[in-house]
């Protein structure tokens, strides 16, 4: 016989795994949204590249929504430092900037060793995002 307890840990340690990172809280809130929408999930959120690193050591996610450009640490730096972690979730790019910047940004990452799934424009839409959350779940370890 299973507790409600058992039950409940059974179902947060199932549950897909999201970290959030952009230094926009509006963004975040939007973001946190959107995955509330589009089903359950385990979402955290930070509005630091230094706050995500610290919760990346203290449980990994699943997926890494990951914003480029941030005033403590640009993107960039981050997704160097997330390789150097041994990061094995999956990651997803946001950024305001073109489309030039999100590809070479993809590129570099994914040289690193990190599984990029995609790089959006901000704002990302719904259905993309569910796309992408989507295909995270299927890289899930």
């Amino acid at each position: 016989m299973t507790t409600q307890q058992e039950t409940s840990t059974a179902t947060r340690t199932s549950l897909l795994r999201i970290l959030l990172l952009d230094d926009d809280p509006f963004m975040l809130s939007l973001l946190e949204d959107m995955l509330e929408d589009l089903g359950q999930f385990d979402v955290v959120s930070a509005t630091s590249a230094k706050i995500a690193l610290s919760l990346l050591h203290d449980a990994p996610p699943d997926l890494l929504v990951c914003d480029l450009s941030m005033p403590d640490m640009d993107g960039i730096e981050f997704l160097r430092l997330l390789a150097e972690s041994d990061y094995a979730g999956t990651v997803v790019l946001l950024s305001g900037m073109d489309a030039g910047v999100l590809k070479a940004a993809e590129r570099l990452a994914m040289a690193q060793g990190l599984t990029i799934l995609g790089a959006c424009k901000k704002p990302v839409a719904t259905a993309e995002l569910g796309d992408l959350v989507n295909l995270a779940a299927m890289y899930r370890r």
